[in-house]
């Protein structure tokens, strides 16, 4: 659009700030009064909105609204409000504006009304003692001082890193800008004069000069105070307390230069006495705490020292029993210093060394058996009465005469006596094996000494005896007795074992020979040795006789337990196959006798001393007929007649016809074994034989016979079912198995 000319512009209505004093008392109090230029006939109406008016506060300032004086009707406070800004309106008299609403301003003007306040009532600081004084107490910790934390106690300062203690800062709630919250610092009370000063526009305390010592004064009370209009107005007033800092600049001392004390000897971990030490230092901390060593006098550790934590004393306790007997006082060097170490400018002390004097003091002490436990082998069987060993102990008391005397306190089997002077033991009655008493074939027994002191001390002692094996029983041969079978050019066998009642060495394994005082056994008999690794011991005798008829006896048949051992002698006789008519079972007998050898024990042959020669079984020790099996005639079956009518198969059932007559057996069989073993594979190739048994019976058992019946051989090797029924139909004899099995 087309640029309008220059146009007039209408004045409005402007009223400048204006300023008030705060706590003015005359109320209420004209501030000012404004007029608008638009007058009308009846009047203008003024009015004022705002803080102070017609906001909260309220009633703090009010307008005459036909005069437009505007007034103060209370105290201001500028710490509350320092300024209100209100609105100013001109209306006539029906309400219509008259000028558009104007800002007025009143500001509240400051009077020193406040006096200073410190962040804290008391302000705390700590420095060490020794402290050199500080510069231009700057901020900065490094050369410097840095200011404290707003927390009412400050950060140490460390000699070499700035000796300012701490900030006693204050606030002011006047204005700022006036001089009336211009603070200034000043120390009004220290005790000490000129250890302290302050900076006046800061309020950092530091140290002015050398020769803060904790041990004289550890905790300094400054009076700091704060004053407003540039130190002229309003004051306050806060305590600063600066605790000084322990340095180990004391060393200890002890507090004499002699000790003496006393212990009884074998005492061990008992405290003997104690040193004391001082220290300035401050108590608990390390540079307070002592430590000691001891220097000399102890070789051998009897000692040892240690610190008393609460009284830091020095408590010497023996480390190793002593012994009067061998040293009964000791001169010890003790030494002390500081767990933490001295600080290079402290002064060395003269009392860092002290001696102590221990004097052993004699008790009365128990006897000591040397050798315990005292060990001894006795043989088993010695007589009683003889003398096994003597146990004595010793008394330590080398000082003191004292006689020692010695009683069995422990003897389960009752076996020994002591002499309660010369503590000799000795057997009360013979010792034997086995006995429930011994443990591994020792016998334990505890032996006590006393002295005869008052009271009286004693000592126990353990004497293991260990009792000797000896070879005094003879092996016996086993079995006493049995049946030797042979035939014409074929000889038997007889198993032959033994046992012995010693222990080992003297017992098992055996050897087993021919009596070698009779040489012309070896052709017929000899002896082989049988499953000796497994079992004590055992041997198997083949006998060979000349003649195949009659009776022999073979001689000497013994068993040795290694050279010099013990022997049992035994004999064999032997029955030729047609010795008996009723039997041809061959019979033999073996003994065995107890005797002593021609070993080391001395004396005697091989054999042993006494015995006769063995005896020709009696019919009597013969098996009865009607007893036992006629097996001679399954080994020479042409010897015996034919049986006119052959046999009832008794393997059969009834109802089945009468089997032909069993095999003829084969000329020279070599074993019973072989024999059967040949009739079951004639029976299982015979289509004639029922399948139900291979088991042939050759001969009537006899009806005394307390034998068990056979078993199916074959019904054992099949998993298929069979059918038993038909031993219902094989007579009364076979009713029980019909009842378990059909």
């Amino acid at each position: 659009r087309q640029h309008e000319g220059l146009r007039r512009v209408k004045r409005a209505w402007v009223i400048p700030p204006i300023s008030v004093s705060e706590n003015h008392k005359r109320i209420p109090h004209l501030l000012v009064q404004i007029k608008s230029d638009k007058q009308q006939p009846g009047g203008v109406v003024y009015s004022i909105k705002g803080p102070g008016v017609d906001e909260e506060p309220l009633g703090i300032f009010s307008i005459d609204k036909f005069t437009g004086k505007v007034f103060l009707n209370a105290m201001l406070d500028r710490e509350e409000n320092d300024r209100y800004r209100l609105k100013a309106f001109a209306l006539d008299l029906g309400g219509v504006t008259l000028e558009d609403p104007t800002d007025l301003e009143i500001i509240v003007v400051d009077q020193n009304d406040n006096r200073p306040l410190f962040r804290h009532d008391v302000f705390t600081g700590r420095v060490v003692e020794g402290a050199e004084p500080g510069g231009s107490c700057r901020g900065g910790w490094d050369g410097g001082a840095e200011p404290a934390p707003h927390a009412g106690t400050h950060r140490d300062a460390r000699a070499g890193a700035g000796t300012c203690v701490l900030t006693a800062d204050a606030t002011d709630a006047d204005d700022p800008d006036t001089d009336n919250a211009a603070l200034r610092y000043s120390i009004l009370e220290q005790g000490t004069a000129g250890i302290f000063s302050i900076n006046a526009t800061t309020g950092q305390i530091c140290t002015t000069r050398p020769g803060l010592d904790r041990e004289t004064v550890g905790v300094y009370n400054l009076t700091v105070q704060a004053a407003d209009m540039s130190g002229d107005g309003l004051t306050t007033t806060a305590t600063a307390v600066i605790y000084l800092e322990d340095i180990n600049d004391n060393p200890p001392e002890f507090t004499k230069e002699e000790f003496s004390m006393e212990v009884a000897e074998q005492a061990a971990g008992v405290d003997v006495g104690r040193v004391f030490v001082h220290d300035k230092d401050l108590a608990g901390s390390p540079n307070w705490l002592a430590k000691f060593t001891i220097l000399e006098g102890d070789p051998e550790g009897a000692f040892a020292i240690r610190t008393d934590p609460h009284t830091n004393d020095g408590v010497i306790s023996v480390a190793k029993p002593l012994d009067h007997e061998v040293r009964d006082r000791f001169e010890l060097t003790v030494s002390v210093q500081n767990e933490r170490p001295l600080e290079p400018t402290a002064p060395t002390s003269p009392r860092a060394l002290a001696t102590v004097r221990v004097r052993v003091r004699d008790v009365n002490e128990a006897p000591v058996f040397r050798e315990n436990p005292r060990r001894v082998s006795v043989p088993e069987g010695t007589p009683p009465g003889t003398p096994i060993t003597t146990y004595t102990a010793s008394d330590p008391d080398t000082r003191q005469l004292q006689t020692l005397t010695y009683a069995l306190l422990y003897d389960p089997a009752d076996w020994l006596q002591l002499d309660p002077h010369a503590g000799t033991v000795r057997t009360k009655r013979e010792l034997l094996h086995p006995s429930a008493f011994l443990q591994g074939g020792w016998y334990i027994a505890l032996l006590l000494a006393r002295d005869d002191a008052e009271p009286p001390l004693s000592a126990t002692g353990t004497l293991s005896i260990e009792i000797l094996e000896v070879n005094d029983h003879a092996p016996l041969l086993q079995p006493p007795a049995g049946v030797l079978c042979g035939r014409p050019g074929r000889g038997g066998t007889l198993l032959l074992g033994a046992t012995d009642d010693d222990r080992p060495p003297h017992a098992a394994p055996f050897h087993f020979q021919l009596s070698p005082q009779h040489p012309q056994l070896a052709r017929n008999w000899s002896i082989t040795r049988f499953n000796g690794e497994g079992w004590p011991g055992g041997a198997a005798a083949w006998g060979v006789p000349a003649d195949p008829r009659g009776c022999w006896r073979v001689w000497g048949l013994r068993g040795p337990v290694g050279g010099g051992g013990l022997c049992a002698r035994g004999c064999c006789s032997a029955r030729g196959t047609t010795c008996a008519t009723t039997s041809s079972t061959t019979t033999s007998r073996a003994g065995a006798r107890r005797t002593r050898s021609a070993g080391p024990r001395g004396g005697g042959d091989a054999l042993g001393r006494g015995g006769g020669p063995c005896q020709p079984p009696t019919p009597d020790s013969l098996p009865s007929p009607q007893d036992a099996y006629d097996l001679n005639q399954l080994r020479h079956p042409e010897l015996f007649s034919p049986r006119a009518k052959p046999p009832l198969r008794r393997d059969a059932p009834l109802r089945l016809a009468t089997p032909p007559a069993p095999r003829q057996p084969p000329s020279s069989p070599s074993d019973i074994e072989d024999f059967i073993n040949e009739g079951l594979e004639a029976a299982d190739s015979d289509p004639s034989v029922p399948p139900y048994d291979t088991a042939l019976i050759y001969d009537y058992e006899g009806s005394g016979s307390v034998a068990s019946p056979l078993s199916s051989i074959v019904s054992s090797l099949t998993d298929e079912d069979q059918d038993y029924d038909y031993l219902s139909e094989w007579g009364p004899r076979f009713h029980r198995l019909a009842d378990l099995y059909g």
